[in-house]
């Protein structure tokens, strides 16, 4: 039944008076009872409870009223209960999570953050960790500026087992860390993500893009996984000039596929690049070049310059089957292999040569060949395949030469058999040469000859038997029946001075018409006079004499001076129809001298590849403008204007970069340069005049850049700021 509740309430206060507390609490609990929802007399309890000692009781009192209260929308005094709560019970979960939930809805975030850490520490120190994880990701929540326990939230929610809802969250966040320019921060959040999921190639991408911009290429390294990112990470290090991290870079790539052809290539260019021939070789050869002939070339340089001559021919044959037409880049390689090794470039221009000679283009084999002789003199396996090459294509003019240089290197070397046997064949075929009879000389004083004149004599008379055209017993009995006359001196007077007196002196001894052609009637006493052989190009007179020569000059001479000849009675008349005869028989067609015609050669081939080369560097120019490298830019930049057509492109862009970096003087000097060249457009071309302007103005030269500025306003009209140049510069003029 109804209780007098005014009654109870003032029996209690008297209780209370009388110091009854248990017996004022008794009244008081009646009175909550028969009215739930009174809650002062409810606090009144819970007041009473609190001093009477019964905490539990006091709170659970506090908690029923701060929860209706709550409830209810009263929120402030629900949050004045819940301190009292927590005053008596500071680890109270209830009334921690209930404050903290009302003061993050009222916007008062330090103090739910409070109430919310505390409940969480409570929480973790009785072992409930998930319970802990929720409130953490409730912090997280409160606050969306508060990236970093946004991010701790995402951390937790994996502890629930929430990963795809922390993922999200991750990117949400680096996304609005990006948006704000808090990089750093941004690629905290994706780096957290990589490592819930790192098989999440757009977040793993993203975060690597990252921190190449950031240019924290340790960390970039640390996650990039796949072949292609480590293959980005090596080039955005190439850009920066950081070409040995570069590489390493690379090799880690090639620890995740050590199989990938086009990443073993892709290593061996960097290395190439960075001047390690030996490392490259280990990695460029010509079966993982594919079909690219610009990588087997490569390729063949790699192995050849490593000393790998065997791979290297195998890969310069590649290279011809994979490009006919590229024999000539392939000597132009050899001849600069050559420079560091003579065997390694001959092992690439070999194979050059026997591509040509398979399709009988003997004479670009030749000049290749010479070509190499030029880079490397003395080099005697290039001689012997020069002169094979002359024999196999019938190169008889070139025949000598090449002879020539060859036992001159067999000399060179000590090699004396070898360059006696040569001399010897040229002697007798050349005997008017003294360069043959002097090769020859050495050779025999170099092989302890004890009579050198005797060996070349010999020499000279075979040349006079294989020239006769008659009965050669008649010049075995001539032989003999009399003992051979001594050879003449070989550095013996003129045969003018030799001439032996007589009562005529303008008489001439010369063959009866039935001596073998090509050899005089001899005197007494003398040996048999061969005619004249042509002497090399390089001479000042078309024919040199033997010391047994007819003087052909001396002849015509004579006949010219006479009209009619009279013989001694040891002299018969001159038949001038058989000297002539075999003058015009003997006398070849004047050839183009040597080396221009190698050299005519050179330039065919040059031309052919001059473009391709220039623009080869003009690009490879561009890459090194954009790596930073100016100078190396620069260099290109140099080559690539050697080519007409590239010539104001790289003049005028050398130019601006130079003027760019404050060298204004050598600026000027390149866009000189460029307006020498013929300009793609009109527009391009006064472009380069208003550049040209300003460097000189900026120099100090006003007269020059205001004559410059006048051509470019004559012919472009109002462009730029010209006319107001003009005036400026016309001013400075009237001042000086």
């Amino acid at each position: 039944m109804p209780i007098d509740r005014a009654a109870t309430l003032r029996n209690a206060e008297k209780l209370l008076r009388q110091g009854k507390l248990e017996a004022a609490i008794a009244d008081y609990v009646r009175v909550v009872e028969d009215q739930p929802s009174d809650w002062n007399t409810a606090n009144t309890l819970g007041d009473l409870y609190s001093r009477a000692g019964q905490i539990d009781r006091a709170v659970e009192q506090f908690t029923r009223i701060a929860d209706s209260l709550n409830v209810e929308g009263f929120v402030s005094k629900a949050v004045a209960l819940y301190k009292k709560v927590l005053k008596l019970q500071p680890d109270n979960e209830h009334a921690l999570l209930q404050a903290g939930e009302i003061a993050a809805g009222q916007g008062l975030l330090a103090d739910a953050r409070s109430y919310l850490t505390s409940l969480a520490d409570r929480r973790h120190a009785r072992g409930d960790s998930r319970g802990a994880a929720r409130i953490r990701v409730r912090l997280g929540t409160i606050d969306p500026s508060d990236y970093e326990r946004r991010i701790a939230a995402a951390a937790a929610r994996v502890e629930l087992g929430e990963v795809a809802e922390a993922l999200q969250d991750l990117k949400q966040i680096s996304a609005e860390l990006c948006e704000k320019d808090r990089r750093p921060e941004a690629l905290e959040a994706l780096r957290q993500a990589v490592l819930l999921n790192a098989a999440d190639e757009d977040v793993r991408t993203q975060l690597i893009s990252g921190y190449v911009d950031l240019e924290d290429f340790a960390h970039a390294r640390e996650y990039a996984t796949t072949v292609e990112e480590l293959k980005g990470v090596a080039d955005a290090l190439d850009l920066r000039g950081r070409h040995d991290e570069a590489l390493e870079t690379l090799r880690d790539a090639l620890w995740v596929a050590p199989d990938d052809a086009d990443l073993k290539a892709h290593f061996a260019r960097a290395l190439f690049a960075r001047g390690d021939v030996a490392g490259a070789a280990d990695y460029l050869t010509a079966d993982m070049s594919g079909d690219d002939p610009h990588m087997i070339l490569m390729a063949v340089e790699a192995q050849l310059r490593s000393g790998r001559l065997d791979e290297g021919g195998a890969a310069a044959r590649r290279y011809l089957d994979i490009d006919p037409e590229g024999q000539e880049q392939l000597a132009l390689l050899s001849c600069a292999i050559a420079e560091q090794s003579a065997d390694a470039g001959f092992r690439a221009l070999d194979v050059a040569v026997e591509a040509a000679a398979a399709r009988s283009d003997w004479t670009w084999a030749a000049a290749a060949l010479q070509e190499f002789v030029r880079r490397v003199p003395n080099y005697i396996p290039v001689l012997i395949r020069f002169v094979e090459v002359c024999v196999d294509g019938s190169l008889d003019e070139l025949m000598s030469n090449a002879q020539a240089t060859l036992a001159d290197a067999y000399l060179a070397a000590g090699s004396a058999g070898e360059a006696s046997a040569i001399a010897e064949d040229l002697v007798v075929r050349e005997p008017g040469n003294p360069a043959n009879v002097e090769r020859l000389r050495r050779a025999l004083e170099l092989m302890n000859e004890p009579d050198p004149d005797a060996v070349i004599a010999e020499c000279l008379s075979a040349h006079s038997l294989l020239a006769g055209e008659g009965d050669f017993r008649a010049v075995e009995a001539r032989k003999s029946s009399q003992p051979p006359a001594p050879p003449a001196p070989l550095h013996a007077p003129p045969p003018a001075e030799r001439r032996t007196p007589s009562s005529e002196p303008h008489a001439v001894h010369a063959a009866p018409r039935t001596a073998p052609r090509g050899i005089a009637a001899p005197r007494p006493g003398s040996s048999p006079a061969i005619l004249p052989h042509p002497r090399p190009s390089g001479s000042d007179h078309q024919f040199d004499l033997s010391s047994n020569a007819v003087d052909i000059e001396s002849i015509l001479g004579e006949f010219e001076g006479r009209s009619t000849a009279h013989a001694t009675s040891e002299s018969v008349e001159v038949d001038l129809s058989i000297v002539l005869d075999d003058f015009k028989r003997q006398a070849p067609i004047k050839a183009q001298d040597l080396d221009g015609v190698f050299e005519n050669l050179r330039d065919e081939a040059s031309r052919r590849s001059a473009i391709q080369v220039a623009e080869a560097e003009y690009t490879r120019g561009l890459a090194l403008r954009q790596a930073g490298d100016i100078d190396g830019c620069i260099q290109a930049l140099r080559s690539a204007g050697r080519a007409p057509t590239l010539r104001f492109a790289s003049a005028s862009l050398a130019g601006r970069l130079l003027k760019e970096r404050g060298s204004i003087a050598e600026s000027i000097e390149w866009f000189e340069q460029a307006a020498q060249a013929p300009a793609p457009t009109p527009a391009e071309y006064h472009d380069l005049l208003y550049e040209l302007a300003d460097a000189l103005e900026r120099l100090g030269e006003s007269t020059r850049a205001l004559a410059i500025c006048m051509e470019l306003q004559a012919e472009a009209g109002p462009y730029r700021d010209v006319a107001a140049r003009v005036d400026r510069l016309s001013k400075v003029q009237a001042r000086e």
